[in-house]
């Protein structure tokens, strides 16, 4: 992905909800009135924009929207996740990862999948 994808806290609700399923405004603002307390014009406004910043699109189904990610989910989490190292740890990965550890109780799992990870690391870098 070369263009830099900009999703904003308030925007990840409704990106979720569409990496999820495809969804009419109605059933946007349905579920976003519940789970965030939006109104309907909150999320008007909100599908608006991010259409024009082209983090969602629409297909028409008569005079139906059926809103759509136009970003997939793993090229969004890769560009936030790059962001957050460059900015919250100066590009050190070690840095983050040792806070993780030390900030969270690790399980035997997620231990396992860590090793996994690096192994898999380790044998693509080889």
């Amino acid at each position: 992905m070369d263009r830099k994808l900009t999703v904003t806290h308030t925007e990840w609700s409704i990106m979720e909800l569409l990496w999820e399923e495809p969804r009419t405004l109605m059933e946007l603002v349905n579920t976003l009135g519940k789970t965030v307390g939006w109104s309907k014009s909150t999320v008007t406004t909100m599908v608006r924009r991010m259409t024009e910043k082209e983090l969602i699109a629409y297909d028409t189904d008569g005079r139906t929207k059926l809103f759509r990610p136009a970003v997939d989910r793993e090229d969004v989490v890769a560009q936030e996740t790059d962001s957050l190292l460059d900015r919250a740890y100066r590009g050190s990965l070690g840095l983050m990862l040792s806070t993780l550890v030390n900030h969270k109780h690790l399980s035997k799992a997620d231990i396992d999948e860590l090793y996994a990870i690096l192994r898999q690391a380790e044998e693509e870098a080889e």
